[in-house]
C-alpha cells in the first residue's frame, strides 16, 4: 500500500509539472543549471582592463569651478547642441493644431544647421592649422629672436584659449545617438564626451608643446567640391612643408654650404628649402647631386615617397573633380546619345534643334534632366519636406483646391510630375481625351483658336490651373474631350497630375472629393 501511495503521489507531481509547462512553455526546467560566469562579471573585467589602458579623468573639481560659467553660457548656447542640425534647442515642437504652412516652417527650422557651431568650428580649424603649420616651421627654422618671441607667445596663447573653450563649453554640449535615440540630457552628453578617447586627445592637444619651439638654439627638430579640392591641395602643400623642414634640419646637421647638395645659407631659408622640396618630391629634376651616404639615402627616400604620395594626391584630385562634374558628364552623354539616335533615323533638323533646346534649357533651369531620379532615392519624410517647402505655397493659391484638406494637398505634391515645354509646344489639343490636369509652375501658356491658332483668347501664368474640368468629370469613353488648344508661350514649366493619381488620393478624403466635384460641374 505504501508503495502504491508513493507511486500515485509521484504521478500527481509529474502531472502538475506538465500542466505548468503547458501553461508556460518558457518555464525553466527544475533541474539545476550548470554554473557559468555571469555576464556582469565579464563586462566588469573588460572595464577594468580598459581603465588600465585608458584611465578616465576625474573633473569634479573643474565642474565646481566652471559651474557659474556654464550656467551663463546655457542662456547663449542652450543646454545641448545638435551637430547634425536635426532639431534646434528652443524651437517649438509640432502639434496637431498646426496647419501645413506652420508645419513646413517648423520642418525648415528644425532641419537647419546651428550656424553658431559651424562658425565656432571654423575658428577651431584656424587654431589647428596655426599649430600644424607654424609649430613645425618654428622648430626647424631660426625664426625666434627677442623682437618676435612675444608675438609667437601671444598667438600660442590665443590658439590654446580657443581649444580650452572648445573643450569646456562646446564639446560637452554635443548631442549623441545611443541605441537609436538622440541623447539631449546635458549631464549625459558631458559624461559621454569625457569618457570618449577624443576628450583625452583634446587634452593632449592643449599641452604646451609649443615651448619646444622657443628652444630652437638648443634643439633642431580647410560649393562642396571646392572645399574637397582645397583640402586635398592642403595635404599636398603640408607634405611639401614637412619635407622643407626636414631638409633644413638635415642641412644644418651636415653643415650649411658644406656640399653642393645641402642648403647654402643664402637667401630666405624657408623659401629656398620649400623650393627644394617641390623639385624633389614632384621629381622635377635639376637637383644638385648628393655626395655623402646620408645625402644619397635622403634623396632616394624623397623620390620614393614622392612617387606614392603625389600619385595618391593626384588620384584624389581626379576623383574630386570627377564627382563635381559627374552631373555635367551625364547630361552631355545623354544629349550626345539622343543626337546620335536622331541622326541615325534621319530626324528633321527642325525637330533636332528643338530637342537640343529642350536639353540645354532643362539643364540650365534645373541642373538635372529628371527631378524624380533624385527624389526617388530619398525617404518619404524627406521628399514630403522638400515638396512642402517648394510647391505648397503655389498649391494654396489655386482656387480649385481652396477648401480642401491640407493633408490632401501634401499627398498631391508627391504625385506631381514636372515637365518643361518649349516655346510653341502644344500642351493640349482640342478634341484630345483629358486624362491630366496641369498647374503652371513657371512661365506662361496661351489658350488659342481660330484659323492657324492665331487668336489668343487668354494667357495663363504661374499658379493657374487648366485641364481640371476634363479630369474631374467622367464620360463613357474614359474622359471628357479637350475644348481648346493650349500652347506654351515661351519656356513653360508645368506640373502634371494624372487622373488615376488624383482619384487614388480622393478615396481617402471624401469631403475634399465633394468639394472638387462641386467645382468641376
Amino acid at each position: 500500500d505504501d508503495t502504491l501511495r508513493k507511486l500515485v503521489q509521484r504521478l500527481r507531481e509529474r502531472t502538475e509539472e506538465l500542466k505548468e509547462k503547458a501553461i508556460d512553455p518558457y518555464a525553466s526546467s527544475p533541474e539545476v543549471s550548470p554554473p557559468k560566469k555571469a555576464e556582469e562579471e565579464r563586462l566588469a573585467e573588460e572595464a577594468k582592463k580598459k581603465a588600465k589602458l585608458l584611465p578616465d579623468i576625474n573633473c569634479a573639481c573643474f565642474d565646481v569651478l566652471l559651474h557659474p560659467i556654464e550656467e551663463k553660457m546655457d542662456n547663449i548656447l542652450g543646454k545641448t547642441i545638435d551637430p547634425l542640425g536635426e532639431e534646434q534647442t528652443g524651437h517649438t515642437r509640432p502639434n496637431e493644431h498646426m496647419n501645413i504652412l506652420q508645419l513646413s516652417l517648423h520642418v525648415s527650422l528644425s532641419l537647419s544647421p546651428d550656424y553658431r557651431y559651424i562658425a565656432w568650428l571654423s575658428l577651431v580649424a584656424l587654431a589647428y592649422n596655426y599649430n600644424v603649420w607654424f609649430a613645425t616651421a618654428r622648430m626647424a627654422f631660426p625664426y625666434h629672436n627677442d623682437a618676435v618671441n612675444h608675438y609667437w607667445v601671444i598667438c600660442d596663447i590665443l590658439s590654446d584659449v580657443v581649444n580650452v573653450i572648445d573643450i569646456v563649453l562646446w564639446q560637452p554640449r554635443l548631442q549623441f545617438v545611443k541605441a537609436g535615440d538622440i541623447i539631449k540630457d546635458r549631464a549625459q552628453t558631458k559624461v559621454h564626451y569625457r569618457k570618449s578617447p577624443r576628450f583625452k586627445i583634446d587634452l593632449i592637444s592643449i599641452l604646451p608643446f609649443d615651448l619646444f619651439c622657443l628652444l630652437h638654439s638648443a634643439c633642431l627638430l580647410p560649393c562642396a567640391y571646392i572645399w574637397r579640392v582645397a583640402r586635398t591641395t592642403g595635404y599636398l602643400l603640408y607634405a611639401l612643408h614637412i619635407n622643407a623642414c626636414i631638409y633644413y634640419v638635415a642641412s644644418v646637421n651636415q653643415g650649411l654650404g658644406k656640399t653642393h647638395w645641402v642648403y647654402d645659407g643664402k637667401g630666405t631659408a624657408y623659401i629656398r628649402c620649400y623650393y627644394y622640396a617641390v623639385r624633389s618630391l614632384i621629381n622635377i629634376g635639376g637637383l644638385p647631386e648628393p655626395t655623402t651616404t646620408f645625402e644619397i639615402s635622403f634623396q632616394m627616400s624623397n623620390f620614393f615617397i614622392g612617387v606614392f604620395v603625389f600619385s595618391s594626391l593626384i588620384g584624389q584630385m581626379r576623383d574630386v573633380i570627377g564627382a563635381a562634374t559627374a552631373g555635367k558628364t551625364y547630361f552631355r552623354a545623354s544629349m550626345d546619345g539622343c543626337v546620335e539616335y536622331m541622326n541615325t533615323y534621319t530626324i528633321p533638323k527642325q525637330v533636332q534643334n528643338r530637342v537640343r533646346t529642350w536639353y540645354n534649357y532643362t539643364w540650365a533651369a534645373q541642373g538635372m534632366l529628371d527631378e524624380s531620379e533624385l527624389l526617388d532615392k530619398m525617404p518619404l519624410v524627406m521628399r514630403t519636406a522638400i515638396a512642402v517647402d517648394v510647391n505648397l505655397t503655389t498649391f494654396q493659391k489655386i482656387a480649385l483646391f481652396q477648401g480642401c484638406d491640407q493633408q490632401m494637398l501634401v499627398d498631391m505634391l508627391l504625385r506631381l510630375k514636372s515637365i518643361i515645354y518649349l516655346p510653341g509646344d502644344f500642351v493640349v489639343k482640342k478634341g484630345d481625351i483629358g486624362k491630366e490636369m496641369y498647374i503652371i509652375k513657371g512661365g506662361a501658356v496661351q489658350v488659342v483658336g481660330g484659323p492657324d491658332n492665331s487668336i489668343v483668347f487668354v494667357t495663363l501664368k504661374a499658379g493657374c490651373v487648366f485641364g481640371e474640368i476634363s479630369l474631374l468629370q467622367s464620360a463613357k469613353d474614359g474622359g471628357n474631350r479637350r475644348t481648346a488648344n493650349v500652347k506654351a508661350h515661351g519656356f513653360a514649366n508645368l506640373f502634371v497630375l494624372e487622373k488615376k493619381d488624383l482619384f487614388d488620393i480622393l478615396v481617402h478624403y471624401p469631403e475634399s472629393q465633394k468639394v472638387l466635384a462641386r467645382k468641376g460641374r
